[in-house]
């Protein structure tokens, strides 16, 4: 069974800093790419970043590009968002998402989110 749990989340002034952790489970974690996407009330969900596999390679929003870093530790079969520089218009929820091959179907699978409130 496949488990997504994320963490990290809570409240911070503009311009701190927030760590996110998203726990993996019931799958290869070291085997699939990963992301974090985040949504804003009344807004699209959102894809913030994104770490392949071995983690030699990321991509991230234009918007968060410079502050956020992606990272994965294969041995901990987790996932982290470091949030630096953190603006209110980040604030949302975050969401980890892994995309697997399920029964010759690409099935998506998240977890519950974790809120990011960014207020002074």
């Amino acid at each position: 069974q496949v488990q997504l749990v994320e963490s990290g989340g809570g409240l911070v002034q503009p311009g701190g800093s927030l760590r996110l952790s998203c726990a993996a489970s019931g799958f290869t974690f070291s085997s699939v790419a990963m992301r974090w996407y985040r949504q804003a009330p009344g807004k699209e969900r959102e894809l913030v970043a994104g770490i392949s596999s071995t983690g030699g390679s990321t991509n991230y929003a234009d918007s968060v590009k410079g502050r956020f870093i992606i990272s994965s530790d294969n041995v901990k079969n987790t996932l982290y968002l470091q949030m630096n520089s953190l603006k209110p218009e980040d604030t949302a929820i975050y969401l980890c998402n892994v995309a697997l091959l399920r029964n010759m179907l690409i099935r998506h699978y998240w977890g519950q989110g974790t809120q990011v409130t960014v207020s002074s």
